[in-house]
């Protein structure tokens, strides 16, 4: 679960008084948990704004109101305050908060997206290239949509079975196929 500092709760604390609302909170969330995308946010709770399921941790002199869906996400996140000679600086480092939450009975389409995010389209990126997961055919086909440098390219073949396929094939015993449904003719930003 989250960890607000002691230097964090004292600002979060100021901030909430200047608010002049009695019951201000703030509510910790992530936004496109478990993706590239996944931003870690905190905002004002006014009463009333928090959610029924929220989890609701007391600090002193405030509460944080904790959205449950982010919470697997937000595994050793922490929240920290740093002076500084402009005043200072609010941080939140969520290192899990990117990364699906997975295991062998997590649903096939997480265990096929983490492998994606995390070990193929890194390699992609330095094409400018990525790949995204369209669908799953018949639970054991992975159908696929390359992005970036990868669409037209002229080694995509290559790339989708010496590369991607192998990785999906070999660390997912269930798929038995990946396929390729990307519009490769056009070549625009194709990396060869």
């Amino acid at each position: 679960m989250v960890t607000i500092t002691e230097s964090a709760q004292d600002y979060l604390k100021q901030l909430l008084d200047k608010q002049n609302c009695e019951g201000i909170a703030v509510r910790i969330f992530i936004l496109d948990a478990g993706t590239p995308k996944a931003e870690t946010c905190i905002s004002f709770c006014r009463p009333g704004e928090e959610k029924d399921d929220d989890e609701v941790k007391q600090y002193d002199g405030f509460k944080a109101f904790i959205d449950v869906p982010s919470i697997p996400f937000l595994e050793e996140a922490v929240v920290d305050f740093a002076k500084d000679s402009m005043g200072g600086q609010l941080t939140i480092k969520a290192p899990n908060s990117r990364l699906p939450k997975i295991n062998e009975d997590s649903p096939l389409e997480d265990r096929i997206n983490y492998i994606l995010y995390n070990e193929i389209n890194p390699g992609l990126a330095a094409h400018g290239g990525m790949v995204t997961l369209e669908e799953i055919h018949e639970d054991t086909v992975a159908v696929l949509r390359f992005g970036g440098g990868c669409q037209g390219c002229g080694m995509v073949d290559v790339t989708l079975k010496e590369g991607v396929e192998k990785t999906l094939l070999g660390q997912i015993p269930q798929l038995t196929e990946v396929r390729d449904v990307t519009d490769h003719s056009n070549r625009e930003n194709a990396y060869y």
